[in-house]
């Protein structure tokens, strides 16, 4: 730390009590009140350095020659700067360190300790010594932490305005570009920065410093001054990124609720009205809504869950309702960051319906919707046309992933009874079609929600279905879903008939490939006889090919053996439902007996699709559902 003396008398001051007296051998003719502290004191080594001290002594003077008091309480720094400055007027040593000049600084403004009061006053000396400290890092955030104490008189002065550039400067400033002074300590102070080689000490290879390197040290400012900070170094051109870090550094230090866990199942989440002291409770709010509107707004550049955390503290602290949704606006431009533990926000409302926040979420999924949509318009070389992306694929990439991880929380809220179908098929269908190539997700949400939820009636059953393209199951979801008693029948119905063309349109594939395998065999061969020189790897062509036919004629075989075993599954089936009799007669269909797919242990892909269009019911022995028709 860099520091000064000031000085070369032997310390003469003493205290006694709360009185401050000076043993010159002389009695004191003035009195100083400061607070609580009293100095007794002699007039001529304070008029002859102060200014205001040589007003105020004069006039009373006039009135009493024996002694005169006067009253200092607003002096800069209180009793502690001011015994300073006076045994600068009387000589004795004083220390300037990075602590105590901004308030002797003001001090001495206050006082009028100008040069003409004596060459070399204090005014003169502590703005010597606070451009020295501005060289130095540590120093600089010292001195600008110690304005605090005496903000009005430091910003009069312009040594805030001073510490922030100097700060700024060298945050902005690259370290490994050159030798930046990060503190007063010198390589003797600090051993680790020097090394011994033949006797002769070395500077050490200097160690790599990192972008956050600063983020640390101005998260002991108070949120004004911090502010100050961040606003400069953001006006110098400070990435985004860099910007973002520091505050989430500072947010974390300052704002003990973001380390609160927000799962139910620990019992760590506040309840309303409860947690936090109302005292703290304001600083707290006020702090996370300073601290939400200075992060930058660039979409990216601070992480998803953090934010998520924020909005989790904004409802604790019951923030203002602009706060949270700047934080729900932000979330939602980047929601394909989010993980599912994070989404789960719970419900801080005094009239809890759902055990999580499920609106919050809505209106999460409802902006990112619109961002995407906005994102896909102005993209001329992207259209969704039908379900169908034509051209510029990487587009759909996040779409996909929201699409799976409204599938899991989907899944995560459907246990909760009080869940209402029509948040759960609001939310679900918040997703659009071409979102989801596959349909296990919300299928599985689909299940755990019918088994919460038991008093559901048919037609209830049917429209909750409605969210799912039984198209777009996979082998395992449809095997589960046609042997699923929880689904309506019409529901199954459609699951077995797209097996059924799924199985009729793979044994065609299968022959057409083994057609021109047995062609391509017949094609070598020819060519072997042409090709004298090339026959021993025609013959191992051939015979591989062989093998790949007998292997895909025993796999037909296998299916045709599966949809037989499926034909009596479909027969007891519709014998407890003797209206579909005449209908499923008529159909092959494909199951298997069993199934190894569980819905309520499996997760959601990355893949994700929204609602298929509402299916016709059946009637008049009939089933419409996109290119299949079923007729009785």
């Amino acid at each position: 730390m860099a520091c000064m003396k000031l000085g070369s008398k032997s310390e003469v001051f003493h205290l006694d009590n709360l009185t401050w007296l000076c043993s010159t051998g002389l009695s004191s003719d003035v009195i100083l009140e400061i607070g609580e502290k009293t100095f007794h004191l002699h007039k001529f080594p304070l008029l002859s350095r102060s200014g205001l001290l040589e007003y105020l002594i004069g006039d009373l003077s006039g009135e009493d020659e024996t002694k005169c008091v006067l009253q200092l309480h607003d002096i800069p720094g209180g009793a502690k700067t001011f015994l300073l400055a006076a045994k600068f007027c009387y000589g004795v040593k004083i220390e300037l360190t990075a602590l105590n000049v901004v308030r002797l600084r003001c001090a001495a403004e206050y006082l009028q300790m100008t040069e003409d009061y004596g060459e070399g006053n204090l005014i003169m000396q502590t703005e010597n010594f606070l451009n020295e400290i501005f060289c130095y890092w540590t120093d600089s955030i010292k001195a600008l932490e110690t304005c605090e104490e005496v903000l009005p008189h430091a910003e009069e002065l312009h040594i805030v305005s001073r510490c922030i550039d100097s700060l700024a400067m060298k945050a902005c400033a690259d370290p490994s570009l050159f030798s930046l002074p990060m503190s007063g300590c010198s390589a003797v102070d600090n051993p680790g920065a020097a090394g011994i080689w033949n006797g002769i000490r070395t500077a050490a290879k200097p160690n790599p410093v990192s972008e956050d390197w600063w983020y640390e040290d101005v998260s002991i400012l108070i949120f004004p001054l911090y502010k100050r900070l961040i606003l400069a170094v953001g006006t110098r051109g400070m990435r985004a990124e860099r910007i973002a870090g520091s505050v989430v550094y500072y947010a974390k230090r300052h704002l003990p609720l973001l380390g609160r866990q927000s799962s139910f199942p620990n019992g760590t989440c506040a309840a309303p009205g409860s947690a936090i002291s109302a005292s703290s409770d304001v600083g707290q709010r006020n702090l996370l809504e300073e601290i939400v509107e200075l992060l930058p707004i660039e979409k990216g550049v601070t992480a998803t869950n953090f934010l998520l955390r924020l909005l989790r503290t904004s409802m604790i602290l019951d923030a203002s309702q602009s706060c949270r949704e700047n934080l729900e606006k932000r979330v939602g431009a980047q929601l394909d960051q989010a993980a599912l533990e994070d989404l789960l926000i719970p419900n801080m409302g005094y009239s809890v319906e759902t055990l999580y926040d499920i609106d919050c979420v809505q209106r999460i999924l409802d902006h990112f919707i619109l961002v995407d949509r906005g994102s896909l318009d102005s993209n001329s070389n992207c259209m969704v046309y039908e379900g169908q992306l034509m051209g510029g694929s990487n587009s759909l990439t996040p779409m996909t992933m929201v699409a799976s991880l409204v599938d899991g929380y989907l899944a995560e809220v459907a246990p909760d009874v009080n869940l209402k179908l029509l948040k759960f098929e609001s939310l679900a269908a918040g997703i659009p079609d071409y979102a989801r190539p596959l349909d296990d997700g919300i299928y599985r949400a689909i299940d755990i929600f019918l088994k919460a939820h038991p008093r559901l009636t048919d037609s209830e059953r049917e429209q909750l279905c409605r969210l799912m393209n039984c198209q777009k199951l996979s082998l395992e979801a449809s095997t589960h879903a046609a042997q699923n008693e929880r689904l309506p029948l019409r529901v199954i119905v459609q699951v077995l008939f797209f097996e059924q063309l799924r199985l009729r349109t793979s044994v065609a594939g299968w022959f057409f490939v083994s057609d021109n395998l047995e062609n391509s065999q017949n094609h070598s061969g020819n060519l072997a006889l042409i090709r004298n020189d090339a026959s021993t790897q025609a013959a191992g062509t051939t015979q591989n090919h062989l093998v790949a036919v007998n292997d895909m004629k025993g796999r037909v075989s296998e299916l045709e053996k599966e949809c037989s075993s499926m034909k009596q599954d479909i027969e007891k089936l519709v014998k407890t439902k003797g209206s579909w009799n005449a209908i499923l007669k008529k159909f092959s269909f494909r199951p298997k007996t069993k199934s190894s797919y569980d819905p309520n242990a499996s997760k959601p892909g990355n893949n994700s699709k929204t609602l298929p269009e509402s299916k016709e019911p059946l009637a008049n022995g009939k089933v419409n559902h996109g290119s299949g028709e079923l007729e009785g």
